[in-house]
């Protein structure tokens, strides 16, 4: 079967987003151009790598290329909408690949789907016709920062985090390995 790449070269959209409720959300990556939406499902340490990853690239861009990229995005270039629905999953992300692309000065982001053996690193960025399928998305460096913040905006908004330990609180409960596994109780009242 063929190979198929997803090309969005002037993305109006792609942004980080997740369906469901703080500790059990599924995360997906979306891209938009036209009338054309793709979403594949991404779990949340990637997305914290990609944001992560787009960071560093963007400050060696600048270093080497001269190329002018934003410390921050403008707050009104940081997208705080929903994912468009009906969020479709068209795969589920495995390997990920990041690059700087000279001639549109743009930064090239591709996700690849998840496969059951090793992934060849040459099929990433290519267009070779074997190989998992494909989403590529060109960022200009300020919407890539401004990719980066939502990112990193919607990886914090989970479940918050136990002033113990460190681990995400449950609405359920929490077992805390620093109480010695005793369940910390949030509403004691004094009688």
């Amino acid at each position: 079967m063929a190979r198929v790449i997803h090309v969005f070269r002037q993305p109006d959209r792609f942004v980080a987003g997740t369906v469901g409720e703080p500790g059990d959300r599924t995360f997906y990556l979306q891209a938009s151009e036209d009338v054309r939406t793709i979403s594949v499902t991404i779990e949340k340490q990637q997305v914290e790598v990609l944001a992560e990853r787009l960071g560093s690239l963007l400050e060696e861009v600048a270093n080497r290329f001269g190329a002018d990229v934003p410390e921050t995005a403008p707050d009104e270039l940081v997208d705080v909408d929903p994912l468009r629905v009906p969020v479709e999953e068209e795969f589920r992300v495995g390997t990920m690949g990041l690059g700087w692309d000279a001639e549109s000065k743009a930064v090239v982001v591709e996700l690849l789907a998840i496969t059951e053996g090793e992934v060849d690193e040459t099929v990433v960025l290519d267009d070779t016709e074997e190989g998992p399928d494909a989403v590529r998305v060109f960022l200009s460096p300020v919407a890539a920062r401004a990719f980066a913040e939502r990112a990193d905006r919607v990886v914090n908004a989970g479940r918050k985090p136990c002033p113990l330990c460190g681990e995400p609180l449950d609405p359920a409960g929490h077992i805390c390995p620093r109480q010695n596994g005793y369940r910390r109780e949030t509403g004691l009242t004094e009688e």
